[in-house]
């Protein structure tokens, strides 16, 4: 998949957020990466992976795809904030089960918050595209979520979101 038309949209999103809330001079990298570990909280709660305490199933992957965009847009901007791109190359070790795939994520997240290098921004992104083949998403459908969610979050700039 070619990433550089939503690492485009991911700048200019960021960018307009700047700008809507003079955060001009503000370093959000601490921020951003709060945020992603939130936004992965909230989609492994969709999944429900790991609450062996209940019978309830996930919920619809429209939901869960929806989640699993909002992780896109904070990875991508991390990436932008330390001049960082993905070029498309893979994780070499998928777990079996959603549980570790989120718990590899994680850690990857950390690492790449402690040492944020190429190197381990693209760790950190093949890390959480095995998590969506796992949730069983192609990337025309995550690529047709981002293009939908991030017209939402302008519109949502727009509105005093």
């Amino acid at each position: 998949m070619d990433w550089k038309p939503l690492f485009d949209m991911q700048h200019k999103l960021d960018m307009y957020i700047v700008e809507q809330h003079a955060l001009q001079d503000r370093n959000l990298f601490e921020e951003k990466v709060l945020a992603l570990f939130v936004e992965l909280g909230e989609l492994a709660n969709e999944t429900r992976c790991f609450k062996f305490w209940s019978n309830k199933p996930a919920n619809e992957k429209s939901v869960i795809l929806e989640e699993y965009v909002d992780n896109v847009h904070f990875i991508m901007s991390l990436g932008l904030m330390k001049g960082l791109t993905f070029d498309g190359a893979e994780a070499s070790n998928c777990e079996t089960d959603l549980t570790g795939q989120f718990n590899k994520v994680f850690a990857s997240t950390l690492v790449f918050k402690e040492k944020p290098e190429q190197s381990q921004y693209e760790a950190l992104f093949a890390e959480f595209l095995l998590l969506g083949r796992l949730l069983g998403f192609t990337e025309e459908e995550v690529q047709s979520a981002y293009y939908e969610k991030n017209r939402v979050n302008f519109e949502r700039q727009d509105e005093g979101y």
